[in-house]
């Protein structure tokens, strides 16, 4: 379990991460969202102790990263897939990590196989492409076979194949009790991926919710005769056809019981689920550091 308790890291006059609380548990995958600058690299630096945060901590099962025995059993991660030494093989790479943490070899040639980077795993490093480079990392994140598994931006560069493979991988881990905490730009892929999404903007908490619950979040579209009673009750109903509302916030479930409440016909009652993409931007105006400008 990764634990953040009140983590903020400053730059000088500039706030990345603002008073971050969180806890992610073993057997989900949770998806880790926000706008460039939002401080999602910050925090997973800071979780692995390259940054010091400003204040608060962060905690992996408990203890931070600097006084884990041998961090890469509890923990696995990927933060930059070209971190490798260009002019070493993938296999010497992954060795050199292995026997950092007393890891036998034999795990290197399993990781090696898990990716499909056996074959290449005698090249240099510097000759991979960035999709190669991005399995050869997410192998190295699963060498110690940890508890815990970070990936910033794990898809990049992978094609169809490797993103439907990596996205079985991360529900798969959390499926056997792990946590899986990975961020992604993709807002499709996370859709598919995560069960639960933690958003950041400007370097604070805007959501910590269940995908489903994010999902929901466009209306209830209620349908039938006479329903000016219930839009009269309704703040945020608005009239979108004939004898239908759309209902912003209640569930269907609340608009259903008030419904019958005031003695209403129903004909129609369902969700509205938006896509990932338009819940992502909804949560993000105002929070959009880096917006471009029209022209």
């Amino acid at each position: 379990m990764i634990s953040l308790q009140g983590v903020t890291k400053r730059y000088g006059a500039k706030t990345a991460v603002d008073d971050l609380s969180l806890e992610l548990k073993p057997g989900t995958v949770t998806g880790f969202l926000g706008p460039n600058g939002a401080g999602k690299s910050t925090t997973m630096r800071i979780i692995l102790g390259l940054d010091r945060p400003t204040a608060g901590a962060a905690l992996i099962g408990g203890r931070p990263y600097r006084e884990l025995e041998r961090p890469l059993r509890t923990i696995g991660a990927l933060l930059d897939a070209k971190a490798v030494h260009p002019h070493r093989s993938g296999r010497d790479h992954l060795r050199a990590m292995a026997l950092s943490q007393r890891i036998p070899y034999a795990r290197v040639e399993e990781v090696l196989g898990l990716t499909g980077m056996a074959e290449a795993a005698g090249r240099r490093a510097g000759s991979y492409s960035l999709g190669m480079s991005q399995r050869l990392g997410i192998a190295g994140a699963l060498l110690g076979d940890p508890e815990v598994l970070m990936l910033d931006e794990p898809v990049n560069g992978l094609d169809p194949d490797g993103v439907r493979w990596i996205r079985t991988l991360l529900k798969s881990l959390a499926g056997e009790g792990r946590t899986v905490f990975v961020s992604s730009h993709l807002m499709s892929e996370m859709e598919q991926t995560a069960d639960r999404l933690v958003v950041l903007g400007k370097g604070r908490l805007i959501a910590d919710e269940p995908m489903e619950r994010l999902l929901r979040g466009a209306g209830v579209v209620v349908r039938g005769p006479a329903l000016e009673p219930l839009a009269e009750v309704l703040l945020d109903a608005r009239w979108t056809g004939a004898g239908e509302l759309t209902v912003t916030g209640p569930s269907v479930e609340q608009v259903g019981d008030l419904a019958y409440e005031l003695g209403l016909r129903v004909h129609e009652l369902r969700a509205v689920e938006s896509s990932l993409e338009e819940s992502y931007m909804r949560l993000t105006e105002g929070d959009v550091e880096y917006g471009a400008v029209a022209v």
